[in-house]
């Protein structure tokens, strides 16, 4: 019978929430949030390239 290799230790997931009301939103989530959000308006800002003659 093959055994199946040992599983890695627990990772604690303790990350920290902020309570904002009824909303519970993760540290971690609100990072990608706003990284989102960075980009999208990026994405607004920065003009295409334009082709030059």
């Amino acid at each position: 019978m093959v055994s199946s290799p040992p599983l890695p230790p627990a990772i604690p997931l303790d990350a920290g929430f902020v309570h904002w009301g009824f909303v519970n939103l993760s540290v971690p989530n609100i990072i990608v949030i706003v990284a989102m959000l960075v980009v999208f308006v990026l994405a607004l800002v920065v003009p295409f390239p334009q082709d030059r003659p």
